[in-house]
């Protein structure tokens, strides 16, 4: 099979050479979209990662394309219904990153409670004053998980050896994970107001979309923090902005934002199609509100990037390949 790796690193290209000889490999490190799709149309296999945009404008230039095997947990950038009537399996990487994620999690969440930030720069500067840095202690706080999945459970563990009291919102509960890790599920609407710090391990589904927007934010405690892992768009940033500068929000710790890929590449926004509507502009400038709020920590959506869990990445994509060259293809998402 022809198979098509897109964003990939020195590293994984070596690692990909395992499926030749039987497979003609080309690996590439710029994303795939419809700008470059053309190039790669020979590809029966795709794999992708999180920054590349497999909408039907991309996908309509693989005519062979049988199988997206995407290096990720998320694949809210491939447009499964194209891939359902064009007859394209698409699978992922289920499980790679739980504690990858989780330990991110708290990394920003003792980074924005204890202003880290604001204290290495200031001792970088020669300053060894206090005045201003006073943070607080996470034991005893009271967290609220929405999502308790692989990555939502894994907070939670991490969070009870922090002596922090937990609750919980999913529309499937655990109830056999809450009696293990003592925990309670509630609404998201009591999560929200009894909530010292929120954290978001939802996928991005239709429903899931600005899930938290002004109605949620005014429901919070005064003094939240809010820390999202999971997607941008999760969260309507215009609320945001809105939360933390009437001081509704003591701070935010955010490794997703809604268009990360012009954020990265601010000249994409003068490419047709790129921006699709004001909308769009709006989000961009609240952005950028965002990263200069200095009780707000932003990562480059950088959660999963451990040595660890790249390397599960990678094994789990190529095992995928194979799978599906050998007529039994795993870790499914959609297929015809």
């Amino acid at each position: 099979m022809n198979i098509a790796m897109f964003e990939t690193e020195e590293w994984e290209r070596q690692a990909c050479a395992r499926l030749e000889p039987h497979h003609r490999v080309r690996c590439v490190a710029e994303p795939l979209d419809q700008r470059n799709a053309a190039d790669f149309s020979d590809a029966e296999v795709a794999s992708p990662f999180v920054n590349s945009r497999l909408d039907a404008s991309a996908l309509s230039h693989f005519p062979r394309l049988k199988l997206i095997a995407t290096r990720s947990t998320g694949y809210d950038h491939i447009d499964l219904r194209y891939c359902a009537a064009h007859g394209i399996i698409v699978s992922n990487v289920p499980d790679y990153g739980d504690s990858t994620v989780a330990e991110h999690v708290f990394a920003l969440l003792l980074a924005v409670a204890r202003k880290i930030v604001d204290s290495v720069e200031r001792t970088r500067r020669g300053r060894f004053t206090q005045t201003g840095l006073r943070g607080f202690e996470l034991r005893d706080q009271m967290i609220g998980v929405v999502g308790t999945g692989r990555i939502g459970l894994r907070v939670i563990e991490i969070a009870r050896g922090f002596g922090m009291n937990v609750v919980a919102y999913d529309l499937q509960p655990d109830e056999a994970a809450a009696n293990r890790l003592k925990f309670a599920y509630t609404s998201l609407d009591r999560l929200l107001s009894d909530s010292d710090v929120v954290t978001l391990h939802v996928p991005a589904t239709p429903g899931t979309v600005r899930l938290l927007s002004d109605r949620e934010f005014s429901r919070m405690k005064p003094g939240a923090i809010l820390i999202n892992t999971a997607r941008g768009h999760i969260v309507d940033v215009e609320a945001l902005v809105r939360a933390l500068a009437d001081g509704k929000l003591r701070g935010a710790g955010l490794d997703v934002l809604p268009q990360e890929p012009l954020i990265r590449e601010e000249a994409a926004i003068f490419h047709q199609e790129a921006v699709r509507d004001a909308e769009d502009f709006k989000a961009l400038v609240a952005n950028h509100v965002l990263l200069r709020f200095p009780n707000v920590i932003v990562t480059p959506h950088n959660a999963y990037n451990t040595e660890a869990a790249l390397e599960r990445i990678i094994a789990t994509t190529l095992a995928n390949i194979e799978a599906f060259a050998q007529g039994t293809p795993q870790n499914v998402v959609s297929s015809h």
